[in-house]
């Protein structure tokens, strides 16, 4: 798989029928290896050992509505009271993170109200906070640590 712009992390593979699988800890259950699902575990794995973010605040893969659609995010981390903190876009590292990137977080949001963005492909990484009173995003050199 290719190298990421993320720490070195120790994960969990198996392969069957020719696939390789990766451990997903929030999950708890194995995930065919494909590269938005590299980006993935690194992320979470990112949020949890760098960032200090509780594994039981973290959420993976979780439908949501967005004007009456169906969608899915790929990560959310909660406040402890339930509201959400952070949601996080996950792309493959052959994709080149653009405008569309960001207007699809910014919908989810719509519906989520999260205070911080992050969108990333594995090489690359952005970070914002919401401005909900002015209805914009400000960038970030980083998310912030849990405290």
């Amino acid at each position: 798989m290719q190298e990421l712009n993320f720490p070195k992390f120790l994960f969990r593979f198996k392969s069957n029928e020719n696939k390789v699988s990766i451990f997903d800890e929030i999950r708890k259950k194995f995930i065919v290896l494909q590269p938005e699902e590299w980006v993935r575990q690194n992320c979470v794995q990112y949020l949890i050992q760098h960032k200090n973010y509780p594994k039981s605040l973290i959420n993976v893969e979780k439908e949501l509505k967005v004007n009456g659609l169906t969608k899915r995010y790929d990560i959310v981390v909660f406040n402890p009271n339930g509201s959400i903190l952070l949601i996080v876009e996950c792309k493959s590292y052959k994709i080149k993170i653009n405008q569309s990137t960001f207007d699809q977080i910014a919908r989810y949001n719509l519906a989520l109200n999260a205070s911080y963005l992050m969108v990333t492909n594995g090489i690359n990484h952005y970070y914002c906070v919401m401005d909900f009173e002015k209805e914009r995003y400000e960038f970030l050199k980083s998310i912030p640590d849990y405290k």
